[in-house]
């Protein structure tokens, strides 16, 4: 019996809007929709919702990488280290806080539609029709829901070439390296984007040999160019060796680890392997073919401004489209798909969204680089503010980094933010409240003014005002 014929025999469960993936994006879609009225069904393949944010990207990852800061600082107290202390943990045991974090995320999230009596169909989700989906459930059921506006939130997952092995142990994309059992001396990141920095910064700082390999002319290349200038040399200087300009060969698996063979004719022998170069989306095995949507040659879908595909009543939102790639990012674009589904007027999607680079130190971003400004000839000023000088970095022992405005010579707008360094990603904002603001409230002056707690890492703002202005005259 084929699928057609199953789905004429099929009592169909109908609703206004179907939410395809729990993640970040769906969860917002979802959230919008029902909050407003409309009924909204998810469809969740995996036994627990949350999506890859949740289980296999940014929040396992990000809690391994506060576990190993955990770990370095006691390491490098000299508190502890007068007392004999010191901390030496496995990669799994260090993945241990991950997994209570991930528990923690997933019963709340849950409840989130439970609150809201959101139905979750769990089983893999498979398009009949441009408005009905066939849910095929783990015990072999298939179910069917019908929605007047369907909303894909299915993610996206590593890029995994034909040509290389990831069955082999010692081989592993940024999914599989957070189930990595055996002690491992030395790793080769191949892929040098956020993913591979991310990786690279953590394993060195589990004392590991890092090769860092990228494809391109520099690290992170859509950054301002003071900001790569000094995570290269911090990188360096922890001791990763960055390959700069290659391209793999082949993956030649051991016994004891992996070589990746370049192009250059290099060889690297390690441990481990990490590839870490390029996403997919999640579009293969949900026949979206059928609806007219066709992916592109990577699985992402195209949108427009308002997330509709080139079916307009289904829409697309987070890593499935593609950049920015941003948990962040795709909680607001499923709020904004939902709201144009609810006839909502809900204005431009946000374009002042801030970057979150979880290297240690961490980077955060947001606005214009000096590269772009300078293209566009806009007269701009520089403000510095090098952490090694603000009194609560000497305190935490923090003092690698630095916040960096640019602004309007003649206004005095703030027109890009970069930081780097402890906190990046959290004072990022203080910034992000005031660019937001309509001229003449978005000013450097703001910060000139505005009396700051101190000491605190928040108090850069004010000396890099300060340094700009007075760069003015």
């Amino acid at each position: 019996m084929d699928l057609a014929t199953e789905a004429v025999m099929t009592e169909v469960a109908e609703f206004d809007v179907v939410v395809i993936g729990t993640g970040p994006g769906g969860e917002g879609a979802a959230m919008q929709a029902v909050k407003h009225g409309k009924s909204v069904a998810v469809l969740e393949r995996d036994p627990l919702i949350g999506g890859s944010c949740t289980h296999r990207g940014t929040i396992p990852s990000k809690a391994l990488r506060y576990a190993i800061f955990q770990m370095m600082e006691v390491n490098q107290s000299t508190l502890f280290r007068e007392h004999g202390i010191s901390a030496q943990f496995t990669v799994q045991e260090l993945l241990r806080r991950g997994r209570s974090v991930i528990e923690a995320q997933v019963k709340m999230r849950t409840a989130f539609y439970d609150r809201n009596d959101v139905p979750i169909f769990r089983g893999q989700a498979v398009f009949v029709d441009s408005h009905t989906l066939a849910i095929h459930e783990p015990a072999g059921a298939i179910k069917l829901v019908s929605g007047k506006s369907i909303v894909i939130a299915t993610g996206a997952r590593p890029y995994r070439p034909d040509n290389i092995d990831f069955s082999h142990p010692r081989i592993f994309d940024s999914d599989s390296i957070l189930t990595l059992g055996q002690h491992i001396k030395s790793i080769t990141v191949y892929g040098a984007g956020v993913i591979g920095c991310e990786y690279a910064s953590m394993f060195r700082n589990l004392e590991i040999k890092v090769n860092l390999v990228n494809t391109r002319d520099r690290l992170l290349e859509f950054l301002d160019e003071e900001i790569v200038d000094a995570l290269s040399y911090h990188l360096r200087d922890r001791g990763i060796l960055i390959r700069h300009r290659e391209e793999c060969e082949s993956v030649e698996p051991c016994d004891d680890g992996a070589i990746l063979h370049l192009k250059s004719g290099k060889a690297l022998k390690t441990d481990a392997l990490l590839w870490a170069a390029g996403r997919t989306g999640n579009t293969d095995g949900i026949n979206i073919e059928c609806t007219g949507v066709v992916p592109d040659k990577r699985g992402n879908l195209l949108v427009n401004e308002n997330f509709q595909t080139s079916v307009p009543h289904i829409y697309a939102v987070g890593d499935v489209i593609g950049a920015p790639a941003l948990a962040s990012a795709a909680y607001t674009q499923g709020r904004y798909a939902a709201g144009h589904i609810l006839g909502e007027n809900c204005g431009p999607t946000p374009s002042n969204i801030p970057t979150g680079i979880y290297t240690s130190p961490e980077i955060s971003s947001l606005g214009k680089t000096e590269r772009e400004l300078t293209d566009e000839k806009i007269p701009y000023e520089v403000g510095h503010a090098h952490f090694k000088s603000l009194a609560r970095a000497q305190i935490t022992g923090q003092t690698v980094g630095m916040l960096k405005l640019l602004f309007h010579r003649e206004t005095t707008e703030i027109l890009g933010i970069h930081c780097f360094g402890a906190s990046a990603s959290e004072i990022i904002h203080i910034g992000q409240a005031i660019m937001s603001q309509p001229k003449p409230h978005n000013s450097l002056l703001y910060f000139i003014n505005t009396t700051f707690n101190y000491p605190t890492m928040a108090e850069a703002y004010r000396v890099a005002a300060l340094n700009g202005y007075n760069r003015l005259f």
